[in-house]
């Protein structure tokens, strides 16, 4: 509060979408963008991480914010910023709602960080709350229960505020009922309703889910007039009007190369399932994870495959040979890779033209790999 204090208020200029969620928030949150900038409206879109460039977490009809507006910002409210004592990712939100102000944006799609309660995006009073699902992670910061970590992300639950539930589960259903009666806000459970379907150019069948909560939401708001038209141009135009990268991306044939950012055990079951719908012959899996998840029943739930352990470039990755004692246990066996770049090129090396070559594991492990990617090709 002091920081948008210290901005103006930008937050109370601003009509917003507000998702959390930890699985599916994402691609949710890029679906409801296309739709609404499909719709004819100055769009917002606010999300984390970024993959290669700083700047594609703050997006305005798809187009990153410009470098000059984020130096002036920093150049002009540093003093301010270290006073508060804020962080990278406070202060990145100011940045945003500043910029989405500055530009007189009619629409925002606003992504929670990590929780929700206590997330700097709490700030605002939006159109609709949006909660895609909840599973175990971040668990170090929002609990060890569901029951526990649904409370966090209620927590955008406000006053008179419809708020959407993407996935109804037996453990966090009671919670999400109980926050909405607390603040007289109407709940949806995406899930349990009978919903048009649209195409969406995001692959992966986990996107139904995706798709059938941006639907709900947008349904669920009454601000943002949205046409027919609107909706199914949107869901089938997200990857070229939002930028979004690292959703199931194909990036070549022969052999099949494919990069995802799921990282919890929610996410890699939902990708498991859709790797052994992929035809394929033999599969070669590029893997790496982050020291705060929890390694082994992520692990556990990994395909029989060709492995490449790996480790992304950042300070929270799982050191590599760490990682293939967590994944020993499983009984699972692969070479190890100190950096993402090499382990593809392993990969690929080693990968006939009808095998399939995955790369996730972590969003830092796809990001390494776009970005060589890019440079490579």
């Amino acid at each position: 509060w002091d920081m948008m204090a210290a901005l103006g208020h930008p937050e109370k200029q601003l009509k917003y979408f507000h998702v959390a969620g930890t699985n599916g928030k994402g691609s949710t949150s890029h679906m409801l963008a296309s739709v609404l900038q499909e719709a004819g409206y100055k769009t917002g879109l606010y999300t984390s991480p970024h993959l290669i460039d700083f700047r594609e977490r703050i997006k305005i009809n798809g187009q990153d914010i410009p470098h000059d507006f984020v130096i002036d910002f920093v150049q002009e409210h540093k003093e301010v910023f270290v006073d508060l004592q804020l962080s990278f990712f406070e202060m990145t939100v100011g940045l945003a709602l500043c910029y989405f102000v500055a530009e007189k944006t009619e629409a925002v799609v606003l992504e929670v960080g990590m929780g929700g309660r206590l997330d700097s995006t709490n700030v605002v009073i939006p159109e609709v709350s949006v909660i895609t699902n909840i599973g175990l992670d971040h668990q170090k910061f929002l609990g060890d229960t569901l029951e526990l970590i649904a409370e966090e992300k209620g927590g955008i639950i406000k006053e008179n505020v419809p708020v959407v539930i993407g996935e109804s589960q037996p453990k966090t259903e009671p919670v999400f009922k109980r926050l909405a009666a607390e603040r007289n806000a109407s709940i949806l459970f995406a899930d349990q309703q009978a919903l048009p379907r649209f195409e969406t150019d995001l692959k992966g069948k986990y996107q139904d889910k995706n798709l059938k909560t941006a639907i709900a939401a947008l349904q669920a708001q009454k601000h943002f007039e949205v046409s027919q038209e609107a909706l199914e141009e949107g869901f089938k135009n997200v990857m070229k009007n939002t930028g979004l990268k690292g959703r199931w991306q194909i990036m070549q044939q022969k052999p099949l190369l494919i990069c995802d950012t799921g990282h919890n055990v929610e996410g890699v079951t939902e990708l498991v399932k859709q790797l052994k719908e992929t035809p394929h012959q033999t599969l070669h899996l590029v893997w790496g994870m982050v020291d705060d998840k929890n390694v082994l029943d992520v692990l556990k739930l990994l395909p029989k495959a060709k492995f490449y352990f790996t480790q992304a470039s950042i300070p929270r990755a799982l050191p590599v040979k760490q990682l293939l004692q967590e994944a020993q246990k499983s009984g699972l066996e692969g070479e190890t890779h100190t950096s993402v770049s090499s382990a593809v090129k392993a990969a690929l090396k080693e990968a006939k033209q009808k095998d399939l070559i995955f790369v996730g594991g972590s969003t830092f492990v796809v990001a390494d790999f776009l970005e060589w990617w890019t440079t490579k090709v």
